[in-house]
């Protein structure tokens, strides 16, 4: 098949940043009402404003504005920068803040996010989380050796640190986004997150003597 010719040559560079923009939102907005089989490349156009044509200046198919949309949305281009902030002494003031500046990025995007996660975990068994991961695999592991230098920090791998972070991280955001409204959850007045935390941090056994 040949190329597609870029009909969006020659015109000014925001105009492009605006189209692609505005499809990403199309996109987000259907793969979240219809997933993505039941969405269509001339859905995401007409809902975008766009002719079908217009979408391959940006994109080469569905999968790769699916990836583009799991991009765009994702909440490390806020959490990221503020964790660059972190400055606890110790090990455990360290994840703390960490965790906090998480969760503040994001505690109100679970249902434009997980979404978007369940379908790239089904359809791509996660490879797009892959080549995210590989993106930000430099930060992640100066993040890791930061934490390695605080005081109290136990001589543990930092890969293994950071994917039990993860595990506690996507364990929180998941349970609450399926837990929060059942009775028993309702009732109690916990900090929840702030509980998982501690017991990250601590585990669950009191220290023998």
């Amino acid at each position: 098949m040949s190329p597609r010719k870029n009909s969006s040559a020659g015109k000014p560079p925001w105009r492009g940043e605006a189209t692609r923009a505005r499809l990403l939102k199309a996109a987000h907005a259907l793969f979240l009402k219809k997933g993505f089989h039941g969405t269509s490349v001339r859905e995401i156009a007409d809902e975008a404003g766009l002719a079908v044509g217009g979408i391959y200046n940006h994109f080469a198919d569905k999968e790769a504005i699916f990836a583009a949309v799991l991009d765009a949305y994702h909440p490390y281009h806020v959490i990221f920068p503020a964790m660059e902030s972190i400055q606890g002494e110790t090990a455990a003031e360290f994840m703390r803040q960490a965790a906090q500046q998480i969760y503040a990025g994001v505690a109100g995007t679970e249902k434009r996010l997980f979404p978007l996660v369940f379908i790239e975990l089904v359809e791509f068994q996660g490879r797009h989380f892959k080549q995210l991961l590989e993106k930000l695999l430099p930060t992640v592991m100066g993040f890791a050796q930061r934490l390695a230098q605080r005081r109290g920090m136990r001589p543990i791998p930092p890969p293994v640190v950071m994917r039990a972070f993860l595990s506690l991280l996507v364990g929180y955001f998941l349970s609450e986004m399926i837990l929060k409204d059942s009775p028993l959850f309702r009732q109690g007045k916990y900090d929840w997150f702030g509980g998982m935390v501690d017991i990250y941090l601590h585990g669950i056994v009191e220290p023998e003597a």
